[in-house]
């Protein structure tokens, strides 16, 4: 667990979510397409990871789809990809389930300060009866998970996906002691997600209810088709890594965040959501990134979050740029350094060229 960092060390939301060009239409079916600012430069540098696939640097890619300005300026698969291949998430479903509780909560839905978010915190008494949603969403929850994937039975993520907490993800984790006073401490945990997941499919009504929600409210909305949210025995959607959506889906999670949760004029999220979720309130010494709640900060000036997941999944935000990186593949944590550089690299295509 990470102890809290002193404010003033935290980067603040300086850069603004930029508003989408009018003259740009929403996806649909087909997204609109346009040149990078520096075409080559970036086809050079999607080259690297897809043309000698899997590599040396980065390991297996299979998908990449860079939207700049609202529009689709590089598209690549890898072995066995496509378009049209649905892409397991892994964590990358944390800050879907974010933005989905923000769905909940602009319909009067979900409250935040609910207590207790678990029924196995009844008891007043309990001394984890107090932990909010807010908690769980900034992983300073306090509880006891441990979320370093060695082996099932000393790692608690491990054992609730696969092991004994499979059936009842929520129920296992809701079951852990509490190490720490809520909002103490940052400790990453995927049993964190699944418990807010479990409390709002009982706020909505149930599992179908969930799916329901999902496809109405938060996905359906912006053009995703066929999202498979996988539900655990008890009928929780294993919101911490189980959401397959195709490369151009999980883009569309991008652009909804980049746009303030509006989506062609319909508001998806209550205003402001996605400024909470990228206002920086830990730090991970071992990413070396931000947290916010259920998305990760950069700390950087174009203002860069992230969702991210297992073996190098990831979204990037770059609200500073007007753009949005979706990036799906198996890329050992051995290659995280190569892997965030070449993130930089994509990114510095669109930066302003010092003389421009």
């Amino acid at each position: 667990m990470t102890a809290t960092p002193d404010p003033s060390a935290l980067p603040g939301v300086d850069v603004a979510l930029p508003h989408r060009a009018p003259s740009v239409s929403w996806p649909t079916l087909a997204w609109p397409t346009a040149e990078a600012p520096d075409v080559d430069r970036l086809d050079d540098i999607l080259s690297v990871a897809f043309d000698h696939n899997p590599n040396r640097d980065l390991a297996l890619s299979l998908a990449c789809v860079v939207v700049h300005r609202g529009r689709v300026v590089g598209e690549r698969y890898g072995p066995g990809t496509s378009a049209r291949t649905p892409l397991l998430s892994w964590s990358v479903a944390k800050s879907v389930t974010q933005l989905a509780v923000g769905a909940g909560v602009r319909k009067g839905l979900v409250d935040l300060e609910a207590v207790p978010v678990a029924p196995e915190w009844n008891d007043p008494s309990d001394p984890r009866h107090g932990i909010t949603l807010v908690d769980l969403l900034q992983m300073r929850d306090g509880l006891d998970f441990v979320e370093d994937y060695t082996e099932i039975g000393t790692c608690n993520c491990l054992d609730m996906l696969f092991g004994a907490g499979a059936g009842d993800v929520a129920a296992y984790a809701a079951a852990r002691p509490v190490a720490e006073a809520p909002g103490a401490c940052f400790n990453y945990s995927s049993g964190s997600t699944n418990i807010i997941s479990r409390f709002l499919t009982t706020a909505l009504g149930g599992t179908d209810a969930m799916e329901g929600f999902l496809a109405d409210e938060v996905l359906g909305p912006i053009g995703v088709v066929g999202a498979d949210a996988r539900v655990d025995d008890a009928g929780t959607w294993v919101g911490s890594s189980y959401l397959y959506l195709t490369a151009r889906d999980f883009a569309r999670i991008g652009e909804l965040a980049l746009r303030d949760g509006v989506w062609n004029g319909r508001r998806i999220l209550p205003e402001g959501w996605i400024d909470r979720a990228r206002t920086a309130v830990s730090f991970d010494p071992d990413d070396g990134l931000y947290y916010g709640e259920h998305w990760w900060i950069y700390g950087d000036e174009w203002g860069t979050f992230a969702a991210k997941g297992y073996e190098g999944q990831a979204i990037l935000v770059v609200p500073g740029l007007d753009l949005v990186i979706a990036r799906f593949g198996k890329t050992p944590s051995e290659h995280k350094p190569a892997l965030e550089a070449w993130y930089r690299d994509v990114i510095d295509c669109f930066a302003p060229q010092e003389g421009s």
